[in-house]
């Protein structure tokens, strides 16, 4: 038995450590690429300047330049050394921590954003309104990311956050337009998700079902319905789809605080609810009976049926939950942004969202910390086109994406899923 379970292990590792290296080559080519592109061809006299404070802020911070080449040439050979970090952690079997892809990539995207900036004298880089808009083009990632953890967390895989998000999205315009509340239309998202959850359920866990195939097929029909829908009854009923937006609600005297205040506490009820969900979450997760219970069955759900947990009840229960969230989450695209409903208006965050879930590494935390990465390269884009960067535009709407692929690149090797993930229990 022994003799024939070491090469298994053996092979295990040595794939393991293949695609940590190749991992570490791939992000050193990429800090190699940034140092040459937004550092090294930088002109030496230029400076790029940025621009803290706000005119209704307690105080003024003045603004500030720094040398646009030495900035660049820090920032990727910062991203080449954590490259190297990766290649050391890969020949000594070591785990790289979540901290490592997102420090990475921030710092090839400050890099990018500074040598945007070289040389415009005029204008200044708003440092308060890019993460400002960070956090706010985060929500959506946020609340698919938690659902992503929730469900997998209980062993069922969800690809149809993409659905639960449009679908959300869609029953709120519906249901604030038609009461004329877009508070009653925050409510009423996340019982779409949980509409689309409750079928992912009763396909993967009743009826065992693949669940990436269920979860693509939720997403198509999802599409499909709400392109219908918005093709017949929104188009013929105007009334149904009004854009009615949440009011921002800023918190006395800490909206007031430089930089911090606008980009924490300066937004949407929807955004209070995000910081209440993953706090909540996070504690539910790992330090109460309940987390326990769904940890065990999505990473040994015999052994949480020997003990007397319904494995399958908690799965349902954990996949309708995981899609109400979601659901709320697409409340962002319409009433939480004053916008009417639109044909696939998600654009693709769903899949975003189950990216920052891996980089997050199941977690409500590390989900909430990769997906605001992902915000800050959508916000990013946003700044790089008021600030007229020289990038084509068409370059500048896949930033988002690409900051995706480079930070699961970071994670290539490492990431572990729940081990029961996918998996449906019979009995």
């Amino acid at each position: 038995m022994t003799a024939l379970a070491t090469p298994v292990a053996t092979g295990v590792v040595t794939t393991s450590f293949a695609k940590r290296w190749r991992a570490s080559i791939a992000l050193a080519a990429i800090a190699v690429l940034s140092l040459m592109f937004f550092g090294l061809s930088v002109s030496s006299g230029d400076e790029t300047s940025f621009s803290l404070s706000r005119s209704t802020d307690f105080f003024t911070i003045p603004d500030f330049s720094v040398p646009s080449r030495a900035t660049g040439i820090v920032l990727s050979l910062l991203a080449l050394g954590l490259a190297g970090y990766v290649a050391v952690a890969a020949s000594r079997s070591r785990k790289v921590g979540l901290w490592l892809p997102i420090v990475f990539t921030t710092a090839v995207l400050l890099a990018l954003l500074t040598w945007a900036g070289a040389g415009k004298d005029a204008t200044s880089i708003q440092v308060t309104g890019l993460l400002t808009s960070a956090i706010i083009l985060a929500v959506p990632l946020v609340f698919g990311s938690l659902a992503g953890t929730i469900c997998e967390r209980s062993g069922v895989i969800n690809i149809a956050i993409e659905g639960q998000l449009l679908f959300g999205a869609f029953l709120a315009a519906v249901i604030g337009s038609a009461t004329g509340s877009a508070y009653v239309g925050l409510i009423a998202a996340p019982i779409a998700g949980a509409l689309v959850g409750s079928v992912l359920a009763l396909f993967a866990v009743k009826y065992w079902v693949d669940q990436i195939v269920v979860g693509v097929v939720l997403n198509v029909l999802v599409v499909g319905i709400t392109s219908f829908l918005f093709g017949t009854l929104l188009r013929n009923n105007p009334e149904l789809n009004q854009a009615t937006g949440l009011p921002s609600l800023p918190i006395p005297l800490l909206s007031k605080i430089p930089v911090l205040g606008p980009v924490l506490f300066d937004h949407t009820i929807l955004v209070y609810v995000m910081y209440v969900i993953v706090t909540t979450l996070t504690i539910m997760m790992f330090k109460s009976r309940w987390g326990l219970r769904l940890r065990s069955v999505g990473e040994h759900p015999k052994a949480a049926d020997t003990v007397g947990i319904k494995v399958n009840r908690t799965r349902v229960r954990a996949t309708i939950l995981g899609g109400a969230v979601a659901g709320l989450g697409g409340a962002f695209f319409t009433v939480a942004s004053g916008l009417a409903f639109g044909k696939e208006m998600t654009a693709g965050k769903g899949f975003i969202a189950l990216a920052a879930m891996i980089v997050g590494r199941w977690t409500p935390t590390g989900a909430l910390a990769a997906a605001l990465l992902f915000g800050f390269a959508d916000s990013l884009r946003q700044q790089l086109g008021i600030i007229g960067s020289a990038i084509p535009s068409e370059f500048l709407a896949m930033l988002p994406y690409v900051a995706t692929i480079f930070a699961v690149a970071g994670l290539v090797g490492h990431a572990r899923p729940p081990a029961a993930d996918g998996q449906p229990y019979k009995k």
